[in-house]
């Protein structure tokens, strides 16, 4: 042992100074693991739920409300394979929405709030982290994924909505404008207009997709309940693919100067 000394760590004695070292490694680890997933989480969630959960008036549409848990649980439930059958630990879903929240917040802050002016009022992303906290407790208790999707999946898509209700219900409040009723929210997004809207935003603006609460938002929040069970489902699986090991056989051995018998050995 390096100067006589060595200290306990993973329940075996180490020398301080692979102690040391390991215990860096396992920093530089977290920090590449917890930026990865931030990145690769707020890119897929930006491609599929993003523009709902993008601007202040937007997330009283019944596509918010929908969509949102829905893409949100998928990278949750995938690390949760991960986390609870390679290493037993229950807060993958916690550690996927905190990354997820820190990519949103960086790029809220700098890109459209000090590079686009947008005030952070209109820019500020959905609360996930409560529906989160339940789908690791049911994991948790369970220890089953099937009966996680069936409770926590269920739950995490239904809290969802409560869960944001408090802070968005002051951007609900009527105001008049130059003759018209309209919402906080809404008139905050006149006064700071947004360029190259896509098509498709202008054609739900012309329908009739707001819920202003009441019985569509609980109608809308129980059908992306169920919705988000199946994608737990799908995406418990597809963690499952993707932290599965596969070797392929080495074509060129032949041209190194190996044999079968050479590799097996």
């Amino acid at each position: 042992m390096q100067g006589g000394t060595s200290v306990r760590l993973y329940g075996l004695e180490w020398p301080k100074e692979s102690a040391r070292i390991s215990r860096v490694f396992d920093l530089l680890l977290a920090a590449i693991l917890f930026l990865a997933v931030s990145g690769a989480f707020h890119l897929h969630y930006m491609l599929t739920a993003g523009d709902w959960d993008m601007w202040i008036d937007w997330k009283d549409r019944q596509w918010w409300v929908t969509l949102t848990p829905i893409m949100a649980i998928t990278f949750p439930a995938a690390l949760q394979y991960v986390f609870w059958t390679k290493f037993r630990l229950p807060i993958a879903a916690t550690f996927a929405v905190v990354c997820l929240l820190f990519g949103q917040w960086i790029n809220r802050y700098f890109g459209f709030h000090l590079w686009s002016y947008f005030p952070m009022s209109e820019v500020i992303p959905a609360l996930l982290i409560p529906g989160a906290l339940v789908l690791d407790v049911a994991l948790l208790l369970t220890g089953n994924f099937l009966f996680t999707a069936m409770s926590g999946a269920f739950a995490f898509a239904l809290l969802f909505y409560p869960t944001n209700w408090f802070w968005l219900a002051p951007y609900r409040l009527p105001v008049e404008v130059m003759g018209q009723l309209v919402s906080v929210g809404d008139y905050i997004s006149y006064a700071f207009t947004r360029t190259a809207l896509p098509e498709y935003i202008r054609l739900i603006e012309r329908g009739t997709l707001r819920t202003f609460g009441g019985h569509s938002a609980i109608i809308a929040s129980f059908f992306s309940a169920f919705v988000s069970i199946l994608m737990y489902l799908a995406w418990w699986h597809i963690g499952m693919l993707l932290a599965r090991v596969v070797t392929t056989p080495n074509t060129l051995k032949n041209f190194m100067g190996l044999t079968d018998k050479d590799e097996a050995s």
